[in-house]
């Protein structure tokens, strides 16, 4: 009787420990399972909605996940090789503390048989299934099935070398796998939050001292949720995720942060110039569809344009009607930038690319008698065309079924708008401009100065 009741003691006492770091059972792990088909394979088997695989398939990885701090949730990630991995996947598992049965850095062989394969967020997932308004998803492998289909091999755990890049190094053939992102820190304005808003999921912003950024995804009900982000520089490690919105990150634990460099210095990227300037206008008489807009950088230097917009003031209005943000644009020295609200009509009529395709009823798609302004990343009108609040109808500005063009001799913008600086054609020839319409392609020189 004392040996039964010393007994339940025992294991009513190990029952509650906490502490759950102890390897999984050597007895449970599999020595007769080989992996007979790639993560291409698998994932070819998709085409646009869940599906179950039927194929007697095997596939090996190695876990690179874990929920031991909260930051995951009922699932494993893994990839094809502890280094230099070709690809990842994840499987949803109704299974808590997962990473005391599946360490990161197992090697687990996964029956594929009877499971779902889906898409989400363009994240391939294997799993269980549930059905949500009449459509299959791939949820959690109840917790009874996960021994029939996830296996742990006899192996060694091995040491992950995470894939080692950069942000603007990037792609979707890294999605589920491990990297370590170097060269990055959190966003200043986000200095001071916690890593996540309680019981909340959480984006927090990684910037490049280039400005590049990457969203890091974490948990609120992890156990570092209310830590307060590292004001440092250096480098991140974690699981590689891609959604509709792009790359997103999400550690393991802080362990996976070591910012102990000095924060970028202020980079100064946005530029103004007197030397970028309108140079031409185009309204054709046949063809609506080639109208244009062609800036002119007569420096001797390729301009970043970033922060830029050009703005139009429809007809009489005082107020923007539509604007452009220039800002992934460079236009290069003693160079032309020519930008068409509608690009495959442009290439049609005039043989060529334009430099920056754009929408429709934008500054570039003007009828003639509205103005524009040409405004630089401090807000300084840097050039203009047309009197802002009066309508170019029948005045000195006006190029309806015409051509504004920019006389040779100008080198730089005028934030006034000046006539003589231009030759303007019409279709009235009031006010000293050209009574001559113009037609398309062959009164145009996009992209020409001249």
């Amino acid at each position: 009787m004392k040996k039964a009741i010393l007994s339940l003691i025992l294991i009513l006492v190990s029952s509650c420990v906490k502490d759950q770091n102890f390897d999984p059972p050597k007895s449970t792990c599999s020595l007769d399972l080989t992996a007979n088909v790639t993560y291409a394979q698998v994932k070819n088997l998709y085409v646009d909605k869940t599906i179950q695989i039927l194929e007697d398939w095997v596939i090996e990885g190695y876990v690179i996940s874990s929920d031991k701090a909260g930051n995951f949730f009922s699932v494993l990630h893994f990839q094809d090789s502890p280094t230099s991995p070709t690809g990842g996947l994840q499987i949803e598992i109704d299974l808590r503390d997962s990473h005391v049965f599946y360490p990161v850095g197992s090697k687990i062989f996964i029956k594929l048989k009877g499971l779902y394969l889906g898409k989400s967020k363009e994240v391939f997932k294997l799993g269980g299934t549930f059905i949500a308004f009449g459509n299959v998803s791939v949820g959690r492998l109840p917790a009874v099935a996960i021994g029939n289909h996830v296996f742990v091999s006899c192996d060694e755990i091995v040491q992950l070398l995470p894939t080692l890049g950069t942000v603007d190094a990037v792609d979707n053939a890294l999605a589920n796998t491990l990297v370590t992102i170097e060269d990055v820190e959190f966003l200043e304005e986000e200095l001071g939050l916690p890593f996540a808003v309680e019981r909340e999921e959480t984006e927090r912003t990684l910037i490049t001292c280039s400005d590049r950024e990457l969203i890091v995804l974490n948990s609120g009900f992890s156990d570092f949720q209310a830590e307060t982000l590292p004001e440092g520089n250096g480098s991140i490690t974690g699981i590689l995720i891609e959604d509709k919105d792009g790359f997103k990150l999400i550690v393991r634990d802080l362990n996976d942060i070591d910012f102990n460099q000095q924060r970028c210095e202020d980079l100064v990227d946005e530029f103004t110039s007197t030397q970028i300037f309108i140079s031409e206008l185009a309204d054709p008489d046949n063809n609506i569809g080639a109208r244009f807009v062609e800036l002119y950088n007569s420096h001797t230097e390729a301009l970043s344009l970033k922060g830029w917009t050009l703005r139009r003031y429809t007809n009489a209005n005082t107020e923007v009607s539509s604007s452009l943000d220039l800002s992934e644009l460079n236009i290069e020295a003693l160079s032309t930038l020519v930008i068409s609200p509608n690009a495959e009509e442009f290439e049609r009529v005039y043989g060529s690319i334009p430099d920056f395709g754009v929408r429709t009823n934008s500054p570039a798609d003007s009828n003639g008698d509205d103005n524009l302004e040409l405004v630089d990343p401090f807000g300084v009108v840097m050039d203009v065309f047309g009197v802002i609040g009066e309508d170019g109808t029948g005045t000195n500005h006006e190029f309806e079924d015409g051509r504004a063009v920019r006389n040779l001799n100008i080198l730089n913008g005028n934030p006034m708008y000046t006539f003589s600086e231009w030759t303007i054609y019409n279709d009235s020839g009031e006010s000293g401009t050209i009574d001559q319409a113009q037609n398309a392609p062959q009164d145009f020189s996009p992209g020409i100065r001249d």
